[in-house]
């Protein structure tokens, strides 16, 4: 233990040395957070809208205000002509259009059929999306609404009407800042440790200081264990880090145990470790080894482990490949925590899966370091 120790403040030391050690490790983290919580949102509000309203009866306008009521549309222009509607679009200053027609409120209070015409930018497929379907159901509640009335004031029918109560679990706001915040913690938590660690080793034998370390008395293990402490332990900063700005700045519940969300980050350390410890393997320099784990790990984890992208929406055959990333369970893990409040009870699949992944690569790893150092 002395020996390990002694390499832990060697470690630490160099990382005191390295100017650009420590901004990444502690000032990154909060950043990344801060500007993912804003940024990293798939909420869609105040979409801009232009509306040409030719039919210019009460009814027309009570439809637009519907509109602007709901908060996620906002009208940047009135228009005359619904030929001027194509400049908006192309330059990108509105990405809905709609055009009510001059018949519109008459064919409406008769019965008949009222047309409406909406134009959508579909160069951002989300966007145009999302905001076709909110305007589809402003629409026909509108449309409802107006015959419900109709047919009561006549008193020719009496129409039934279905009340439904809906209820949001775990995220009532449905804000994105809840369900983005605890996913961060996963990917710096990964990023820092993995990254670092494989960083840290090469540049022993980059630098030639490894060989001078292994004539020493400390054992191979030792030195494994005393290089990869430090980022143990950085990591585990870092969560809290992002957890105090989660839960303070935006305001992020944290309904589950903290130290079972530590326990857990523990075992994915096993992992991140392993793969940063593999990557020194197969990497001569510092810049070689952070190359290869941009490209050959991080970009695979984030995009399959269900940070980025819905793995629901993926095709069978990716979900199928979701299933080896550790990541994809670590994220389960933290926003179950975070917004279910679930136990241990509920994680066990993830974290079984974590300590067999964890355990696999960890010792793969140290078994093809100690054979290349051999």
């Amino acid at each position: 233990m002395k020996r390990i120790r002694e390499l832990m403040i060697k470690e630490f030391l160099q990382i005191r040395r390295d100017r650009r050690m420590l901004p990444l490790i502690l000032v990154a983290p909060i950043l990344q957070t801060i500007l993912l919580g804003y940024a990293a949102t798939v909420d869609v509000k105040n979409i801009p809208m232009v509306v040409c309203n030719l039919d210019r009866s009460s009814m027309s306008r009570e439809l637009v205000q519907r509109f602007t009521n709901t908060g996620y549309f906002t009208i940047v222009e009135y228009i005359d002509n619904p030929n001027d509607i194509d400049a908006y679009l192309d330059r990108s200053e509105a990405s809905l259009a709609m055009v009510i027609p001059v018949d519109f409120s008459r064919n409406l209070s008769s019965g008949g059929q009222a047309q409406l015409q909406l134009l959508a930018d579909g160069a951002d497929a989300n966007t145009a999306n999302i905001s076709l379907n909110y305007s589809s159901q402003i629409v026909s509640g509108f449309a409802q609404e107006i015959l419900v009335a109709e047919l009561l004031r006549t008193g020719s029918v009496r129409i039934p009407r279905v009340k439904s109560e809906m209820r949001v679990w775990f995220n009532p706001d449905l804000r994105s800042a809840n369900y983005m915040v605890p996913g961060v913690i996963a990917l710096i938590l990964f990023i820092i440790t993995a990254a670092f660690s494989s960083a840290a080793i090469v540049k022993e034998r980059e630098i030639g200081t490894l060989e001078q370390i292994l004539v020493t008395p400390i054992k191979r293990h030792e030195f494994i264990i005393g290089k990869l402490l430090p980022y143990v332990i950085i990591g585990f900063l870092d969560v809290i880090l992002v957890m105090v700005v989660g839960t303070t700045w935006f305001e992020v519940p944290l309904h589950g145990s903290i130290l079972l969300l530590l326990g857990l980050c523990a075992l994915f350390l096993m992992t991140t470790l392993g793969l940063g410890l593999f990557v020194s393997t197969v990497s001569h320099t510092q810049q070689q080894a952070l190359m290869t784990m941009q490209f050959f790990v991080m970009f695979p984890f984030l995009f399959l482990s269900g940070f980025t992208f819905p793995i629901e929406n993926m095709p069978p055959i990716i979900q199928a490949l979701t299933y080896v990333i550790p990541l994809r369970y670590f994220l389960e893990i933290v926003r179950g925590l975070f917004l279910k409040g679930v136990g241990i009870e509920t994680l066990w699949p993830q974290a079984l899966a974590l300590l067999i992944f964890g355990m696999a690569i960890l010792s793969l790893s140290i078994a093809r370091f100690q054979k290349r150092l051999g």
